[in-house]
Order: structure tokens, then sequence, then C-alpha cells
């Protein structure tokens, strides 16, 4: 089983299953006849001696210089080493392998002027995983990723590092290790493998990936939380929901009721109560807002995966080379940064359920901080803390990164998206949301357990029954840590919400 790209109708999932599962890519018919035609027509404009920016000129400030043919190569080669100018920790290889897999669908659209030698070469790279090493920051998010994009193509010339087989080796030996010939690069070839917005859509793209499972888990988590609170259900009732006419908010109501179905510790009505705080009562609404704001994001990403984002671009059928600005990443620094703050708040009303269930003053008569020896131990109480820092700090990187700009390249690039660093920071906000829900999954299943592990709904019980296959019951004070880890996975790898699903169908 493969993955055949055209350029056109690459899915989302498609490119997890390339980055995670290391599923092979294979270039369609359409799209060797498209990379064909495009080369064939800039072979024709060169020897016509067409000045063209970036295949016979220099680029950014550079663009009005003119770069003669028997500089054509030496040009393309020292375009890719004065760009790599990356720094920090190493991207994962599974953000590594999106970045190719969505550069090798843009380069197949025939709108760049590559040579399909120097594309075959990059999906092999893929094939026989040959991982380029990129450094994490450098890109303003226009001209595209330049930066982190010329480390991925450094192996390929011959140049920088790469993972092969779980070494990093310099990039010749690697290339040499897979059995993948190195390659020397045409005209206008180096910037039709750095100038796009891969590396953002490939780090985004994960995050989003995980904030759809995310999305399933916090309804999950917060209804054990509802069920350790005595909740109301009456506030999830499908007529309270269709008023207020927002799809994500019945979506979420809607898992609430399958979760709970059959739960006899929350209540249609509750006579000591008349009402459930904000953080119960109105989780449609606040995790039905995040699935909105998801669901958005999926649209702009599902398009920017079979977008061409290089330039100029070539179109062979209308003897025309077009100098524009699909590289500029805005569209997608605005979808992230929507996505950062959509991921913290799923995050922000988990540490106030959390509070609840540890505070006697709101945790419907359950023991201070989810011990029966209070005093001598502290329980759950700074697992609160915890969660309450981890939210604190996504505030800081919830801070949008597409309303900052600074000009570069002599101001020839005057406005750039900083779509690279919205990527990222969603990456370390979907980080701690999937801590902070994990944590409140912990409080939920100690309270449940204080409570008498009775009454649950069919969904709840799987899940807390999982959760004791590993995990017990605190009754003394232990270190946290090892269990936190435990619960972070659980949310991370999807667990919960397949035992659920498995347990009562699938959810929205």
């Amino acid at each position: 089983m493969g993955v055949v790209i055209n350029g056109r109708t690459l899915t989302i999932d498609e490119v997890i299953r390339v980055a995670r599962d290391r599923e092979n890519v294979e270039l369609s018919e359409e799209g060797k006849a498209a990379v064909i035609k495009a080369r064939d027509y800039v072979d024709g404009k060169l020897a016509e001696g067409t000045v063209i920016y970036g295949l016979t000129t220099g680029f950014g400030k550079f663009s009005d210089t003119f770069i003669p043919e028997e500089e054509a190569a030496e040009l393309q080669k020292n375009l890719i080493v004065s760009h790599a100018c990356a720094m920090g920790r190493p991207l994962p290889d599974h953000v590594v392998r999106a970045a190719m897999l969505l550069r090798c669908n843009a380069l197949a659209r025939g709108n760049s002027g590559i040579k399909l030698e120097t594309l075959n070469t990059l999906v092999s790279m893929l094939n026989e995983g040959v991982h380029p090493v990129i450094p994490e920051k450098g890109s303003l998010g226009a001209s595209g990723d330049l930066a982190p994009l010329a480390h991925m193509v450094l192996p390929m010339i011959g140049l920088g590092e790469a993972e092969y087989e779980g070494s990093v080796l310099p990039g010749r030996e690697a290339m040499q290790k897979a059995g993948i010939p190195v390659v020397e690069l045409a005209a206008k070839e180096g910037l039709a493998l750095i100038n796009g917005t891969q590396i953002m859509c490939a780090i985004g793209l994960g995050v989003l990936h995980d904030a759809i499972n995310l999305s399933k888990a916090a309804d999950i988590v917060a209804a054990m939380t509802a069920e350790a609170l005595n909740g109301i259900l009456k506030a999830y009732d499908e007529k309270v929901h269709i008023a207020r006419n927002q799809k994500g908010q019945q979506q979420a109501a809607s898992n609430l009721r399958k979760v709970l179905n059959g739960s006899g510790n929350v209540r249609s009505e509750n006579p000591r109560k008349v009402q459930d705080p904000y953080s119960l009562r109105c989780i449609p609404q606040v995790h039905g807002a995040s699935k909105d704001a998801i669901a958005y994001v999926c649209d702009i990403v599902s398009r920017e995966i079979n977008a061409v984002t290089d330039n100029p671009l070539i179109f062979p059928d209308d003897d025309e080379v077009i100098s524009g600005g699909n590289f500029h990443g805005q569209p997608l620094s605005l979808a992230f940064d929507f996505l950062k703050m959509a991921v913290a708040e799923y995050a922000d009303i988990s540490e106030r359920r959390t509070e609840r269930l540890v505070n006697p003053q709101l945790s419907e008569g359950l023991a201070p901080f989810l011990t029966t020896h209070g005093g001598v131990c502290s329980g759950f109480m700074i697992a609160q803390y915890t969660a309450a820092s981890l939210v604190s700090e996504n505030k800081i990187y919830a801070h949008p990164a597409c309303v900052d700009s600074i000009p570069s390249s002599g101001n020839q690039e005057d406005h750039v998206s900083m779509g690279t660093t919205a990527a990222r920071t969603a990456a370390l906000i979907l980080d701690n949301a999937q801590k902070v829900l994990g944590i409140e999954l912990f409080a939920a299943t100690q309270a449940i357990w204080l409570r008498g592990e009775t009454g649950l709904s069919d969904a709840t019980k799987a899940v807390y029954d999982f959760v004791r296959r590993s995990v017990a019951p605190v009754d003394r004070d232990i270190v946290m840590h090892p269990e936190f880890v435990k619960f972070d996975e659980m949310v991370k790898t999807g667990v919960i919400v397949k035992i659920v699903e498995g347990a009562i169908g699938k959810l929205d």
C-alpha cells in the first residue's frame, strides 16, 4: 500500500500515513507528464535567453542581476548553501517526512519547472528513509520556508546532514548508503525546492490531526468529571443546542450525551442544585467553539497541501512565467494562530474542572484534594498547580504570530507571515493541553474511586477500567510524575477515544 501523488488530491490522512506510518510514495503518471512538460518549457525559455526571475536572475533584492547560462548551476547550488541558515533543534522525523511529501506533491502539479529526475530523488529519499536534518527556527513564512527547506535540499546535493537507519550522517554518506545518487541542480530547481510553505504546513498539519483527536478526548474526560461531580445532564439536552444553531456545540453536546448515557451519577435534574458551574454546564459551548475552529483550519490545510506555493510559476499551455506571491504563508499563519487558541481553550476549561474536583468547597462532598488523609497527605493539591502552570504558559504561546512582520531582503520582502512560528507554538500549546487533560482524567478517576466506583455509564466505565489496569487509586501520597506521564500518553495516543468508540460507536 502506498500514496500516489499528483499535486491535486492528497489528503491530510495520507500525509499522516506517510509521515508517521512511513508508507511509500509514488508519483502518478499524470504528475510525471506535467513535470516533464513544464521542464521542457523552462529549457526552451533558457535557450531563447529570456530574462526570468530565479532562472536567469538573482533572488530577492538581486532580482535585477542577470545571471548568464554558464553560471546557472552555480546559482542554484549557492541558493541552497546560502539559505541553509536555520537554527535550533532538529525537527522530528515525522515533520520532515511530511514536509518532503508536501514539497513533492506541490512539484507534481507541473508549475515549478523542476526536472523529473530531481523530483524522483526527493521521492526516493522518502521511500528509503533518508531524512534531512532540518533545524526548527529561521523561517519568516515568506518567501515561504526558505531556510529550513534549504536544509531539506542539502543532502540531495551531497551536503548537510541526514538521519538514515537511526544515525545522523553527512548528507552525501546517507545518500550513498541508501543507494540514491546526489543531483546537480539546474536553472530554477533550487528555487522550486525551497520557495514554499511546506515546513509550516507540515508542522501545523500534525498539530491539526492531533487536535481533532484531542477534541474527542476532551469530551470524554469532561464526561468523567461530570460523573465524579454528579453533573446535571439536562444542560446537554439536544433542544438547547439546536436553539443555538452552532454545529460544533451540537457535536460536543451529542458526544456528552452518548458518553454519559446510562450513568447513574449524572441526573437530568438535581434537587440540591439548580445549575452546574460553567466549566460543566458550558462544556458544549466551549468545546464546540473549538471544534468549529478546528474544522476551519482543516479546510485551509486541506487546500494548502494541494497548492503550488513557489515563485515564479510556470504555465506552459499559456506560454507564461508569472512572478507572484503564493509562497506567502498568511493563510496558514492565521489558521494556525486560530488553532492555537482553540486548543488552548480545551486546557483552560479542563484546569477549571480539575480545580472543582480538588477544592472541598466546590467538589460536591469529595474529600479535600482527593485524599482521605488530608493534612499528612496533600493528595492532588499540586496536580492542580501543574495544570494551572501549563494553562498560563499557553497564554504566552497563544499570542498571534501572524500580526507580526519584519521586513527582509533589503525591504523587497516587506511583509511576512511568521506562519512557521504560529505552527511551532501551536505544537507547544497542543502538548500542554494534552498534559492538562491527562491531569484532569487522573483526578476524575481518583474522584470516581472515592465515590465508590458505581453508577458509571458503559463508556465511562470502559475508560475507568482501562485506567485502573495501569494506575492504582492513590490512597497515600506518591510521586505523581510517573502517573502524569501515563495519562499524558493516554490522551496523546488517542487510546481513550478508541476505547469509548469501541464501546458506544463513533464520536463527532
